[in-house]
């Protein structure tokens, strides 16, 4: 790997360097009260507190099932319903108001009616994070898809391929940036909507650390349970990176 590659990584590593000394800076000077900002020893010793107790591994191990099963059921839905309404402008024509309508309601206010109706469960919670990772998806899906040349269909008629095999080699192939975007994005936003899930009538996961250390004033805790959500969303991004950039790669050696 050349050091041209590496310089991203340093340069991340200088800047969250620069904060972590400005936030220890501040709670020196005692800018605002230790409750307000607790220092970062005293973060890192409640960090140490929750993984000592196994608080910190069963919060983790919980979100990430709940991020994986809501974000797996998006992709599915979004990548079948996206490839229907490209294919199909007048289906199209009858869902995109109903999913723009949809899709400004923010999840978290169909919390209530969610409980109502699946309880108080796993099923609430995981339906949350599939309706915050579903639209991002379904639109990038739909773009993709409708957005395929229409010269490149017409070479493939030329070569009369037939239509599912022209959506195969053609209008897929053509459409995978969009969807790949779409689904980093909904990663992202799966992670963002963990814990609003987890406060809703939950006993374990991330954020149910945090709406616990709110209640018995930890402000520590909390801080460390948000750097741990952010560090957990960073490593899926950039794993989902990597694997994307292998299975591309692949794709390109067997093409030659």
């Amino acid at each position: 790997m050349s050091s041209r590659e590496n310089r991203p990584g340093v340069r991340g590593l200088v800047v969250l360097a620069v904060l972590l000394l400005l936030w220890w800076r501040v709670c020196r000077l005692e800018i605002w009260s230790a409750y307000l900002l607790p220092s970062p020893g005293r973060v890192a010793r409640a960090l140490a507190q929750l993984w000592t107790s196994g608080e910190l591994q069963d919060g983790v191990l919980t979100s990430l099932r709940r991020v994986g099963l809501g974000f797996l059921g998006a992709c599915c839905a979004a990548l079948i319903l996206g490839v229907l309404n490209g294919l199909m402008p007048r289906l199209a024509a009858w869902t995109r108001p109903v999913v723009h309508f949809v899709r400004n309601i923010p999840p978290l206010s169909l919390a209530p009616l969610l409980i109502l109706w699946c309880g108080i469960g796993e099923r609430a919670k995981v339906l949350l994070i599939f309706l915050a990772a579903f639209f991002p998806l379904f639109l990038n899906v739909e773009k993709g898809i409708s957005g395929c040349s229409p010269a490149l269909l017409e070479v493939g008629r030329a070569f009369g391929l037939s239509p599912w095999r022209r959506f195969w080699k053609i209008i897929l192939p053509s459409a995978l940036p969009d969807i790949l975007v779409g689904m980093q994005i909904a990663l992202g936003y799966s992670w963002r909507a963990i814990v609003g899930a987890e406060m809703v009538a939950a006993s374990s996961g991330l954020g149910h650390l945090i709406l616990d250390a709110q209640y018995m004033a930890r402000t520590d805790r909390v801080i460390a349970c948000i750097l741990v959500i952010g560090l957990l969303g960073y490593l899926c991004n950039r794993g989902f990176e990597g694997l994307v950039g292998r299975v591309l790669r692949r794709g390109t050696d067997d093409g030659d």
